[in-house]
Parts: structure tokens; C-alpha cells; sequence
């Protein structure tokens, strides 16, 4: 392989490297809160089950169960969302390590 080849490939990669590390950043950020949110509406749930006057039940879900249903609902999609960049960005780092490995081997192999 070309050394401009080379160079502009490992260029790329470290590119798609620096976008991996802010997508694992953002992956934990959302991890964090939807951890938060699993509690908060796990709670309300819980709440609501033990509760028979249905004035009290009615004011809790529109408070807080159905808020932090939705966040949390919101959150698992954009954890979802997350997940496959990091997918599709790790497949780019992964072509670019195979073609150059593959280039690499080659005048190796016309060698032996």
C-alpha cells in the first residue's frame, strides 16, 4: 500500500476514533440517567399498585409516572440509537484495520 494511502487511511480512522469516544461518552451519559429513570418510574409503579383512593393514583401518574415513563422510554430509544453507531462506526474502524492488514501481508507473501 502507498504511504499517502496509508497515512490518509489511519487519518480516517482516527477520525472515526474520536467520534467513537464521544458517542461512548454520550452512550454513558444517557446510560446514567435512564438507570435514574428506570428507578424513578419502577417507584411511581410501585406506588400506584399500593394505592386504592384513585384521586391520589390519578395525580401520580400524571406528576410523575407518566413523565418518567416517557423520559425513560425516550432514553432506552436513544440508547438504542447509540448502540448502532458505535456498531456502524467500530465496522468502518474494522475495514480500515482488514485493508491494511491485508496490504500489509501481501509483499510478505510474494516474499516467501
Amino acid at each position: 500500500m502507498e504511504e499517502h494511502v496509508k497515512k490518509s487511511l489511519e487519518e480516517w480512522k482516527q477520525e472515526i476514533g474520536d467520534l467513537l469516544n464521544e458517542i461512548d461518552k454520550e452512550y454513558e451519559e444517557v446510560k446514567r440517567e435512564l438507570q435514574v429513570y428506570s428507578y424513578k418510574f419502577s417507584i411511581t409503579k410501585q406506588v400506584i399498585q399500593s394505592t386504592i383512593n384513585e384521586e391520589i393514583i390519578r395525580n401520580i401518574r400524571e406528576l410523575y409516572h407518566t413523565p418518567f415513563e416517557k423520559r425513560f422510554n425516550q432514553l432506552k430509544e436513544e440508547i438504542r440509537d447509540l448502540e448502532e453507531k458505535k456498531k456502524v462506526f467500530q465496522m468502518f474502524v474494522d475495514k480500515i484495520d482488514k485493508v491494511k492488514g491485508k496490504e500489509e501481508e501481501k509483499p510478505y507473501a510474494a516474499v516467501q
